[in-house]
C-alpha cells in the first residue's frame, strides 16, 4: 500500500496534507509514504522531518500511489501522474465545478471530497469544515485587529482611557463562534447574530449579546443536519433592519455566512457600509462564495468611504502550520478506516455511511447522488 503526499500546484496553497505525525501513524499501519519535496515547505516542515518520520521524498511520488493525499481538488494537469483506480482525498469544492468531476471520473480515479463529509458523531475528528473554520474564524479576528487603528481591549492609563471596541460576529457556525471567542479573550465587547435559533445559548455562553428577530420563522430555521435554512425575504428585511440599527455602532464586523452549494448570502450593504464611521474594519470569510458584503473584493483590503473591507483569500492558509497539522489529522482518521489492519492494505466498506456520503468519482462516473449528470428523461 503506497500512500502519495504531493505538492500543491496552486502558489496561494500553503497548506500540506500530511505532517511528519501522520506518516509516522501511516507506516505503522504498513504504508509505505512518499512526499514530493518542498511539499511541507509553506507549513514549516522541511523534507528532513518527513525523511526522519519514515517517507520516502523525492519528486512524481503521485506515479504508483495507491492513495493521493491532497488539499485541493486535482487539476487536470495532475490527473494524468495518478494511475487508475488510485483514491484521491482532498477537499474537492464539487459545487458548481461538474467539468472538474468529469475530468477526474474520465482519469478513473476513485476521488473523495472531504467536506462532504456526514455530519455524524464518529465523523467529528474528520471534519475538516470544522477544523478549517475553526482558525479561519481566529485569524478572522487577527486580521481585523491588525487593520483597526486602534486597541480592542479597554485601557485605563495616566492619560485617559480607551475604550474598548465593539465587535460584531455575523454567522455562528464554527469560525462565527471561534471568532466570538477570540474578540471576547482580546478584550472586545461582542455581540453575534445567526438566524439558528439553537446558537443563542452558545453565544451567550461565550459572553457575548445575540443579536436576532426572533419570530416564528426564527424558530425554525435550522436544518436537520445543522445548516441555517435560507430565510424568507420578509424575515430577511426584518432581520436587515435590525443589523443595520446595530451595525452603526460597531468598530469591527466579522461575516462568516454560507449556505452549502449556493452563493454566500448578502448581509451588509453598501448603506451599511456608509453608516460605519471611518476607520471601521469588515471581514468578509465568505468571499470565496460571492461574499456576505457589498463591495468586498476577493484576495484585497478594499476601502470604502473609510471603512476597510477584508477579504482575504484561503484564510486557514493563513496559519498554514496549524491548518495543515488538524487537516493533516482528519485525512488519516479518514483514511484509517479503510485500512484492514491485519493485511496491511485497502478494503473500503462502500456501504458505510461516511464512504457514500464522501464519494465523488469510480469506476470512471461520478458517483455522489448531489453531482451526478442529469440524464435526459
Amino acid at each position: 500500500m503506497k500512500i502519495a503526499v504531493v505538492s500543491e500546484i496552486d502558489p496561494a496553497e500553503p497548506r500540506v496534507a500530511a505532517t511528519p505525525e501522520t506518516v509516522k501513524k501511516f507506516r505503522a499501519l504498513g504504508a509505505e509514504v512518499t512526499v514530493a519535496r518542498g511539499a511541507g515547505l509553506g507549513s514549516g516542515i522541511p523534507d528532513a522531518e518527513f525523511e526522519a518520520a519514515g517517507a520516502i521524498v523525492g519528486e512524481n511520488v503521485s506515479k504508483d500511489a495507491d492513495v493521493v493525499l491532497k488539499v485541493r481538488r486535482p487539476a487536470q494537469a495532475e490527473l494524468a501522474a495518478y494511475k487508475k483506480g488510485a483514491l484521491v482525498v482532498a477537499i474537492m469544492d464539487p459545487f458548481g465545478n461538474d467539468a472538474a468531476l468529469k475530468q477526474m471520473a474520465d482519469a478513473g480515479i476513485i476521488a473523495f471530497a472531504m467536506e462532504l463529509m456526514p455530519r455524524i458523531s464518529r465523523a467529528q475528528s474528520m471534519d475538516v469544515l470544522s477544523s478549517q473554520a475553526n482558525l479561519a474564524g481566529y485569524r478572522a479576528v487577527i486580521d481585523a485587529s491588525a487593520e483597526y487603528g486602534r486597541a480592542l481591549p479597554m485601557m485605563m492609563t495616566a492619560a485617559g482611557t480607551v475604550p474598548a471596541a465593539r465587535i460584531f460576529v455575523m454567522g455562528v457556525g464554527v469560525a462565527g463562534l471561534q471568532a466570538i471567542a477570540t474578540a471576547r479573550r482580546l478584550g472586545g465587547i461582542v455581540t453575534a447574530t445567526d438566524v439558528r435559533p439553537a446558537v443563542k445559548e452558545q453565544v451567550q455562553s461565550l459572553g457575548a449579546k445575540f443579536i436576532a428577530v426572533e419570530d416564528d420563522e426564527f424558530k425554525q430555521a435550522e436544518t436537520a443536519a445543522g445548516y441555517a435554512k435560507e430565510m424568507s425575504k420578509e424575515y430577511q428585511a426584518k432581520q436587515a433592519a435590525l443589523v443595520a440599527e446595530h451595525i452603526k455602532k460597531q468598530d469591527i464586523v466579522i461575516t462568516t455566512a454560507l449556505i452549502p452549494g449556493r452563493p454566500a448570502p448578502r448581509l451588509v450593504s453598501k448603506e451599511m457600509v456608509a453608516s460605519m464611521r471611518p476607520g471601521s474594519v469588515i471581514v468578509d470569510l465568505a468571499v470565496e462564495r460571492g461574499g456576505n458584503v457589498e463591495g468586498a473584493r476577493a484576495g484585497e483590503v478594499a476601502i470604502v468611504g473609510g471603512v476597510k473591507i477584508v477579504g482575504f483569500l484561503n484564510v486557514p492558509g493563513r496559519l498554514a502550520a496549524s491548518a495543515s497539522a488538524l487537516y493533516a489529522k482528519n485525512l488519516y482518521t479518514f483514511l484509517e478506516t479503510m485500512i484492514d489492519k491485519k493485511e496491511k492494505k485497502l478494503a473500503i466498506n462502500w456501504d458505510d455511511e461516511i464512504v457514500k456520503g464522501t464519494a465523488l468519482t469510480r469506476d470512471g462516473a461520478v458517483i455522489h447522488p448531489n453531482f451526478k449528470p442529469k440524464t435526459a428523461a
